[in-house]
């Protein structure tokens, strides 16, 4: 055993599923620093490391998709609040989810896996509570990742059909053509995705390079080729009416309008998650994933607000940009404000980046689902946690968010507000997923977390208290129809608490029926040896680990299943 990995989980600066005595062992070849660190968490490397800080950071960016998710979000962002909510509300926040991002950065540096919050959860959960928190922050977390990419694509068609509109007044797109354009994008992007690590890598970096680049060029070209002038307006809108002028688009007093307006916020900075997601395949994984979150929330944060207000800047009428027969509120802004040529510049630059961004949150998503199936969430997931061996990556799991993403599209057909409840689940159902770890963090486990090579200091529990009061205010306000009383009606009602709730709602029975008798949060599967009076090996994937029988910090004091060899 010459090649046996030497040193204990308590030597590795993670917090884990594994005791601190154990040992992960491999008898074939000696663990690098990444496969250490994954080894002391409980896994063994599966796929190739070919992600490096910039290129994690480039998926986490064209995720992110400042631009298309800006253009795709306007009709909440600006339809509820107007350009204060834009302009101010835009910072304020950005406070929160900046707190947000850099908690869990802090996690990830000490649980740098795939599984991501779910361990996460799992691990720091008071006893008896492991598995259950991993189990509700997994399926928030899958539901946000799952509609991701179908709710950036039908924002894609949208714009695509409504180019084609503004190049033929005379044509209206339909919702069978949207849905149509929408599911044909998606297999693109599933296809895509089943390519190997290494061209992954590749055409994400591009992607992303092209996001922050047409980022740039929209946010000189917008105020730079603006027309009103022409119109007999004045160049940019004055200052007092943009900051200070809040816009009727609900029925609730001023300040709760602004608050509904963050859920462009929210969405459009719900995808830094990523690196978190891709750990797995990154080098140097507990310091370049960690950096790549807060690198990607920042730079997200100060370039989104800018995009912010140049458009606030020069929107002429908010009614009709909401109203457009045009089907897609961006479109119809850029046509009252530049000319056609311009405008179709525009769209064109934001659809080939929101092309990339559907492309990322297709392959984060099949991270997430990999990773839960390896932990036996799913029904079939010895099916969905198959890693195909020419690519290397987890082809099936691509192919079933895929399926499911489509069933998802068939809310296109209920109007633009059953639509936009996908918006809404993106933006819940990850806020919850991301807080559930923080909150557990600073007000269960207090100084038993250990804490990566990167993590926030004596910052660590005021950021992580920030962020769990944000989302726990945001959730509710989410939720919150535009109208309310006697104009409250079917065709206005916000439907994101029925369409995330419900299926948590059945996450839950699930657990109470049958999940929690067989369900026990992350399997270790890689082998590892114990200390005792006797030195035992332990084959991982016999290895069967009882988080709710834990020490008070989710880490399981004995096995349930064993098998053992001489060591």
């Amino acid at each position: 055993m010459s090649s046996t990995h030497k040193h204990a989980v308590a030597d590795e600066p993670v917090t884990s599923v594994l005791p601190d005595g154990d040992i992960p062992y491999d008898p074939d070849h000696d663990f690098n620093a990444d496969e250490e660190a994954l080894a002391a968490l409980g896994y063994k490397s599966e796929f190739k490391r070919e992600f490096s800080l910039f290129t994690t950071f480039c998926v986490s960016f064209a995720v992110l998709g400042l631009l298309p998710s800006f253009a795709s979000t306007l009709y909440y962002g600006m339809g509820y609040a107007g350009t204060a909510g834009m302009t101010w509300g835009w910072i304020i926040a950005m406070i929160g989810i900046q707190c947000v991002a850099c908690s869990m950065a802090e996690l990830c540096s000490s649980m740098p896996t795939s599984g991501g919050l779910y361990y996460a959860s799992a691990v720091l959960a008071p006893q008896g509570w492991g598995p259950f928190a991993a189990w509700i922050t997994g399926w928030s977390n899958w539901l946000s990742q799952v509609t991701a990419a179908p709710s950036v694509n039908y924002g894609i068609a949208a714009m695509v059909l409504a180019a084609a509109s503004i190049r033929d007044p005379t044509y209206i797109p339909t919702e069978y053509q949207t849905f149509l354009l929408t599911v044909f994008i998606m297999i693109l992007h599933a296809i895509m995705s089943s390519l190997p690590t290494r061209w992954l890598a590749q055409i994400n970096s591009g992607g992303s390079t092209f996001n922050f680049l047409a980022l740039i060029i929209v946010i000189i070209m917008i105020p730079a080729g603006t027309d009103r002038e022409e119109r007999g307006l004045p160049k940019f809108t004055p200052s007092r009416e943009v900051w200070g002028t809040i816009y009727e688009g609900t029925t609730f007093p001023p300040g709760i309008s602004v608050l509904m307006s963050f859920i462009g916020v929210i969405w459009t900075m719900s995808g830094y998650d990523s690196p978190f997601h891709l750990a797995e395949e990154c080098s140097n994984a507990n310091l370049a994933a960690p950096r790549a979150i807060v690198l990607t929330s920042a730079t997200g944060g100060i370039f989104g607000w800018f995009l912010q207000l140049v458009v606030a800047y020069t929107v002429v009428d908010i009614d009709a940009v909401l109203n457009s027969e045009l089907g897609q509120p961006f479109a119809a802004y850029l046509m009252q404000c530049m000319t056609e040529k311009m405008t179709l510049a525009i769209l064109a630059l934001t659809i080939i980046a929101g092309f990339s961004m559907g492309q990322g949150c297709m392959i984060a998503a099949s991270r997430v689902t990999f990773a839960y199936a390896r932990d036996d969430c799913f029904p079939f997931s010895n099916v969905w946690r198959q890693v195909n061996k020419h690519t290397q990556t987890p082809v099936n799991a691509v192919w079933l968010n895929c399926a499911v993403g489509i069933a998802c599209l068939l809310l296109i057909f209920g109007g633009e507000l059953a639509i936009g409840a996908l918006f809404s689940i993106g933006a819940i159902a990850a806020f919850v997923a991301f807080t559930i770890p923080i909150f557990i963090r600073v007000f269960f486990v207090g100084n038993r977390f250990r804490p990566g090579p990167w993590n926030l200091g004596r910052f660590s529990i005021p950021t992580g208290t920030i962020a769990s009061a944000f989302v726990i205010l945001m959730v509710p306000v989410l939720c919150f129809p535009s109208v309310t009383g006697a104009d409250l009606r079917a065709d206005v009602m916000n439907w994101t608490a029925v369409v995330y709730g419900v299926p948590m709602l059945l996450v839950c029975i699930w657990w109470v029926v049958s999940a929690r008798k067989w369900f026990k949060g992350p399997k270790v599967n890689v082998a590892h040896m114990t200390h005792g009076e006797e030195q035992q090996i332990l084959e991982g994937q016999n290895v069967q680990r009882s988080i709710s029988a834990g020490s008070g910090n989710g880490v399981p004091e004995k096995l349930q299943e064993v098998a053992t060899s001489s060591a």
